[in-house]
């Protein structure tokens, strides 16, 4: 009878231990489909705040650029002072909305990150002295940061420094580019109204004498 009560026990220890096995198997298939699941939502969550840090560099972008337009200097400036007024608050509600995407670099992709936003702020200093050339030179950075085969030369140094970024700092690195561009070329478009404004009030000046 002693016997067969030991027996008994004996035959229990592996059935427990095999059963508290799949419970702990069963409990870890839970866990990482958990963590499965919140990798889903971190990276929906980086890509919403990415959306909205493009839309708020967007918005900003519009309003400076109704802000320095052609059309703010031909109306009057009574409807001049209120748009620039609302401007400034609409620029100042933008401002406040904050978004940081922290981005994990190595040593390597700091310096890289360093040199790449040496290279662009040293063109956009020198804008004011050659727009053009420098226009063209920020066409040849930007082309250095597309995939498919631009119509410009390429600027292969700087090329080079950017493959050497993470991959968020050159999506970023495109973006401001991209911004810069579109602000050079308003630029060139205001000041070729400008100057078509002189050489016609210099014409109405001449034709009244």
């Amino acid at each position: 009878m002693a016997q067969a009560k030991i027996q008994a026990k004996m035959n229990e220890v592996p059935r427990s231990k095999f059963s508290r096995t799949l419970s702990m198997a069963d409990r870890s298939g839970r866990l990482l489909e958990n963590m499965d699941q919140l990798e889903t939502r971190v990276e929906a969550l980086r890509e919403a705040a990415t959306a909205i840090e493009q839309e708020r560099e967007g918005i900003l972008e519009m309003i400076q650029s109704i802000q320095n337009s052609q059309e703010m200097r031909n109306i009057c400036a009574g409807e001049r002072e209120e748009l620039a007024l609302t401007a400034e608050r609409l620029m100042g509600r933008t401002l406040s909305v904050e978004v940081s995407i922290g981005t994990i670099r190595s040593s390597q992709q700091e310096d890289a990150l360093r040199r790449a936003t040496s290279m662009i702020d040293e063109i956009v200093g020198k804008l004011l002295e050659d727009m053009d050339g420098g226009r063209q030179r920020l066409l040849a950075l930007h082309a250095a940061c597309v995939t498919e085969a631009p119509p410009v030369p390429i600027d292969q140094k700087f090329q080079v420094v950017v493959i050497s970024c993470a991959l968020e700092d050159q999506k970023k690195i495109k973006r401001r580019l991209e911004t810069l561009l579109r602000n050079v070329g308003h630029a060139e478009k205001n000041i070729k109204i400008m100057d078509n404004q002189k050489l016609e009030d210099s014409k109405t000046a001449n034709g009244s004498h």
